[in-house]
């Protein structure tokens, strides 16, 4: 199996209940179809660079993904017809590409868990 790159913009005035939504069908379809989510990013409403279906904003979501490739067509097959899509594009990435991916939200989550350990240590402190 192939690693992924799939960067998806939704519209920007959609709630945060419906994008949530959203955003879970997109990972189930990517489960269902013998995939597995290996990292998700959430970038929140941005200013398009230029006007997209007659959008100014958009709200991004990125996710890397281990899947067979049989399971791109699909998913891109669904973003056409799925009306909170904007834009999206799905990006094979190579296996040093794949491991700085990787490695950057590993990397993330370890500067998270140390921060809050600090601030256990210092509760615990006072």
């Amino acid at each position: 199996m192939n690693i992924y790159e799939n960067i998806v913009i939704l519209n920007a005035s959609l709630g945060d209940e419906e994008i949530e939504t959203a955003s879970d069908k997109i990972k189930d379809l990517i489960t269902n179809s013998g995939g597995e989510i290996l990292k998700t990013d959430v970038w929140g409403r941005r200013k398009l660079a230029y006007e997209i279906k007659k959008q100014k904003k958009g709200f991004y979501l990125l996710i890397v993904f281990r899947s067979p490739s049989a399971a791109i067509k699909k998913l891109e097959d669904y973003y056409k017809v799925f009306d909170p899509v904007v834009k999206y594009m799905v990006i094979k990435l190579e296996k040093k590409q794949a491991e700085a991916a990787l490695k950057s939200s590993s990397v993330e989550v370890t500067a998270s868990r140390d921060a809050r350990d600090e601030k256990t240590e210092q509760k615990s402190e006072a």
